[in-house]
């Protein structure tokens, strides 16, 4: 699978969905931005460690 998002969009749509009030449990963003998921997914290797990246 080839991302379709960099790096540092994922981090940064991360942080959007933090700053707006949205939940980052993964069934929620799993429904609501599956490609959210996909390219965090092929960065790093699990949900909580894309969450932990965006927060560093």
């Amino acid at each position: 699978m080839d991302p379709s998002m960099s790096n540092n969009q994922v981090l940064e749509r991360i942080r959007s969905i933090q700053s707006g009030g949205g939940s980052l449990a993964k069934k929620a963003v799993k429904v609501a931005d599956p490609e959210l998921m996909r390219n965090a997914l092929f960065y790093f290797p699990s949900w909580d460690n894309a969450i932990q990246a965006a927060n560093d």
